[in-house]
């Protein structure tokens, strides 16, 4: 078990910005367990979010207590997911060749279509927050999203082809099958009973994947670590979006 206590702080420093106090060795094991506990420190980070919407929905009003979840959203992550989506909007953005978009995405200067699609993903992510907390939605759905999120990560790597062989994606790769998939799902899966209309996340998620993963592949020829971080943003939103939809339906 040391090993995934390792891989456990291992996937906290990658994907947060918590303070981990400790030094955790890479090695197939501890980068196999850091990978299946993704949607674990999604569900920590969701935890945070849920708890501080529990502790301000009286004391604020809706607008200023998503923007409040939306900063702390991208505060925990330290935005680094945000960084992979704009890499790959500038790189599609720009038409051009294959060659020539991988240049792009590691080029570290922003361009115009980097702007606006961060622009555009925290616009919505705010509306929908907004929306949804309007609705009183369950704080099972702020904990949820970021694990679901991150579990779409993991389904990435497992798999998807690696566009190169180099990068962290191909990397994490190395050593995962189907199997760390599935340990992946449990902790998402033991939540997923407590939020009403949770069938339809878990319809959704598969769907995005499938849409997301195959434009990367047309586009890409396969996936890196940029692309697998903009799939947590994308997958984010589309499930926020999801949850709005039934939300409003279930409760309009």
């Amino acid at each position: 078990m040391r090993e995934a206590g390792y891989g456990l702080l291992l996937a906290i420093q990658f994907l947060t910005r918590l303070p981990v106090p400790v030094e955790s060795p890479w090695t197939a094991a501890t980068s196999r367990w850091a990978v299946r506990c993704y949607p674990l420190v999604g569900l920590l980070l969701g935890a945070v979010l849920a708890g501080v919407y529990l502790l301000l929905q009286e004391r604020l009003p809706t607008p200023l207590l998503a923007l409040v979840l939306l900063s702390l959203w991208v505060a925990l992550s330290g935005g680094l997911h945000l960084d992979g989506l704009m890499d790959v909007a500038d790189a599609l953005g720009s038409n051009a060749p294959l060659e020539k978009r991988w240049a792009i995405m590691k080029d570290p200067q922003v361009g115009s279509f980097a702007i606006l699609a961060l622009l555009f993903l925290l616009a919505w992510k705010a509306m929908l927050l907004w929306a949804l907390l309007e609705a009183r939605v369950s704080p099972v759905l702020l904990a949820l999203v970021p694990a679901l999120g991150r579990l779409g990560a993991v389904a990435l790597l497992v798999l998807a082809p690696a566009a190169r062989s180099e990068g962290l994606a191909w990397h994490w790769k190395q050593h995962l099958d189907r199997r760390d998939l599935l340990l992946a799902l449990v902790p998402p899966a033991l939540l997923l009973g407590w939020l009403p209309g949770w069938p339809l996340l878990l319809v959704a998620l598969p769907v995005f994947l499938l849409t997301y993963g195959a434009a990367m592949i047309r586009a890409f020829k396969g996936i890196n670590g940029d692309i697998v971080g903009a799939a947590i943003e994308g997958g984010e939103l589309w499930l926020l979006l999801i949850a709005w939809s039934w939300w409003s339906f279930a409760t309009g």
